[in-house]
């Protein structure tokens, strides 16, 4: 999707009138952000992205002549036009930094993928849809590519009958250290289920399996393990994903019910100043399909699949990543 010059001067003037108005980002509502042409376009891409492709990518956002903080707004902009920013993390993220922090998701089990430059598996994240705006592209590697859920599971149950059952099995998942007070450190969900004759899905087979050092958790029978090995098969076949070469100022959005993604290791820049930097918004849509209110979380108060992971007490930060 390319923005038009109209669509640019749009964004950039909704920007400048948050700013003369002296605005926070959280408190910014799409009221706050008139795109009189785009505003309809980005209704358009919400349903493209929940009932139809499943991504889009949109081009052209001129961040080159934007400061980070107008970068960031203009992204918030366009995101609470489709939905409602959702918490990412513990700490209460609703604008997300991607950015490597020398960590390994492997290693320690309180980090996340986007904490590091390491090669994300395909997977889905907590809520409607992940969006991506690229500020500063790596110096090599860091590639995106996005796959359909619903053609794995298609492909499950043609080659393997037998173990297709399992997409609605309950899994037990791993919180990596962001539950609640008084709440277990992993809960269970299926993997998959059928809304208004949509198939939903949620695959993060890193806390499947970090799930298992938690000793109240069942140990991966030999057809689990056989079954995620041939998700992830399915998932890596020349052919069955589609790569992404992130540019500067591109947003790449993302249904986690019907759209795998991924991303290839990366190397930084030498110059901190030039580290890889994304931003990520995680989304509620406003007209999303229904889903059940335990899948991809389990049960618990005020926070269902959709709604991300609650920020928690003693952790959250108060402007939760975002810019004032």
């Amino acid at each position: 999707v390319e923005l038009t010059g109209t669509e640019i001067d749009e964004i950039c003037t909704a920007v400048h009138q948050v700013n003369e108005r002296g605005l926070a980002m959280l408190d910014m509502t799409a009221d706050d952000f008139p795109l009189p042409s785009l505003a309809p376009r980005m209704i358009q891409l919400a349903a493209e992205l929940d009932r139809g492709r499943g991504f889009w990518l949109m081009r052209g956002l001129p961040i080159h002549d934007m400061t980070e903080r107008d970068a960031a707004f203009a992204f918030w902009g366009l995101g609470v036009h489709m939905g409602v920013p959702v918490s990412q993390n513990a700490r209460g993220h609703l604008l997300g930094h991607v950015t490597d922090e020398g960590r390994d998701y492997r290693t320690d089990s309180g980090v996340r993928g986007y904490q590091t430059r390491l090669r994300l598996p395909f997977h889905t994240d907590s809520s409607d849809v992940v969006g991506l705006l690229c500020l500063q592209p790596s110096r090599s590697g860091g590639r995106s590519s996005v796959a359909s859920t619903t053609s794995a599971y298609n492909e499950v149950l043609r080659r393997r009958p037998d173990l297709a059952p399992l997409w609605f099995d309950e899994w037990y998942y791993d919180r990596r250290n962001e539950e609640q007070p008084g709440q277990d450190p992993f809960f269970t969900t299926r993997l998959a289920t059928w809304t208004i004759g949509m198939l939903a899905l949620r695959y993060v087979r890193s806390f499947l399996e970090s799930a298992q050092r938690h000793d109240a958790v069942p140990r991966l029978t030999e057809q689990q393990i056989e079954f995620l090995d041939l998700i992830d098969e399915i998932a890596n076949e020349p052919g069955f994903a589609l790569e992404i070469d992130f540019r500067p100022g591109d947003i790449q959005f993302v249904c986690n019910y019907s759209t795998f993604h991924s991303r290839t290791a990366y190397e930084d820049h030498d110059d901190p100043a030039r580290k890889r930097h994304l931003l990520r918004l995680w989304l509620t849509l406003h007209d999303g399909r229904p889903v059940p209110a335990d899948f991809g979380r389990g049960t618990q108060e005020g926070q269902t699949g959709r709604g991300g992971i609650a920020a928690v007490p003693g952790v959250a930060e108060e402007m939760a990543g975002t810019y004032a």
